[in-house]
């Protein structure tokens, strides 16, 4: 029989390519999706006649507990969230409310209706911020430095606060920045490729970015949502750093996606202060070593090649 995944988050870019890797796994994927005046599926059409969406919101206990109820999941994946960093410091108690206390929710109602099913719940290296040690690893000190980051490490500490209290099967993935031609256009990385393509076609004079300086650990969001899935194959529950242990700065990812289309990105880039964090988070480059010894994972696509990747596919997005 098909094992039985509830997805929250599936209209995000983590969300579509894990719902497109469970699939081709043989799994019955269900999609927990918000009610919006605005249509925010567009990452997941391809998927529409393969997924069973469920209407629910983080937000509201009573729909969660329907959604898992309806679902019969096997395997819980909550990748849900206010994700996007500097909207957390204009919205900080929407933020808390959904990426904090939505995991909250999410393991009350599997602790609810389905105590059997594996929950993976999507932690971020944001929670890091003012690093501790370089690089980081499962057991490096958090010291979150933005409203996003400061809700992502609650609901680190509940989901380990369930699995120790109530032997439920919850993990989880402390992934480092990983991206794609399905990221948002608000992240720097897209905003960047999308800029490009459009500066190459004639359709934009200029860029205007924050900190050219900001340095992180990339890595693509298809190898990632592979780590995911693992997490929750093995005997035992455990936490897990994802991450290529390489790190780029801003400035290293423009030469690289102007110069793939033959300019030079001194050119076009303006720094606006606008753009700028209230705080900078120090230098964030994972050890995914626990990762690759217990899960067998290892990143495919390099940095390199996932600019390239972006950017093409951005070209193409604008009819080049």
């Amino acid at each position: 029989m098909a094992k039985r995944a509830l997805i929250t988050g599936i209209t995000g870019q983590d969300g579509s390519y894990l719902a497109d890797h469970l699939l081709d796994l043989g799994y019955e994927v269900f999609g927990m999706i918000r009610r919006s005046s605005t249509e925010t599926t567009s990452r997941i059409e391809h998927l529409e006649d393969r997924v069973e969406f469920l209407q629910a919101d983080l937000l509201d206990q009573a729909s969660v507990v329907k959604a898992v109820e309806t679902a019969r999941p096997d395997e819980i994946y909550n990748l849900a969230a206010q994700s996007f960093v500097p909207t957390s410091w204009s919205q900080p108690v929407l933020t808390g409310q959904f990426t904090a206390m939505g995991v909250t929710r999410m393991l009350e109602a599997l602790r609810q209706v389905a105590p059997e099913a594996r929950f993976y719940q999507a932690s971020s290296s944001e929670m890091f911020g003012k690093v501790r040690e370089v690089p980081q690893n499962e057991l490096t000190p958090f010291h979150p430095r933005s409203p996003y980051a400061v809700a992502k490490t609650y609901g680190h500490h509940i989901t380990i606060n369930y699995r120790e209290s109530y032997g439920i099967f919850a993990v989880s993935g402390i992934l480092f920045n990983h991206e794609s031609p399905r990221r948002g256009r608000e992240f720097v990385t897209r905003k960047i490729t999308d800029g490009v393509a459009r500066i190459k076609l004639g359709l934009a004079k200029e860029l205007r970015l924050g900190n050219l300086d900001s340095e992180r650990d990339w890595g693509y969001a298809g190898d990632y949502v592979r780590a995911m899935h693992l997490m929750l194959q093995q005997d035992e529950p455990g936490d897990f750093v994802i991450a290529t242990g390489r790190t780029h700065s801003v400035r290293q990812f423009l030469e690289i996606a102007f110069g793939h289309v033959d300019l030079n990105y001194e050119d076009y880039v303006k720094q606006d202060p606008r753009f700028l964090r209230p705080a900078e988070v120090d230098q964030l480059i994972g050890d995914s070593s626990k990762a690759k010894n217990e899960l067998g994972w290892v990143p495919t696509v390099s940095f390199e090649d996932l600019v390239v990747m972006m950017v093409d596919a951005d070209l193409a997005l604008h009819g080049a």
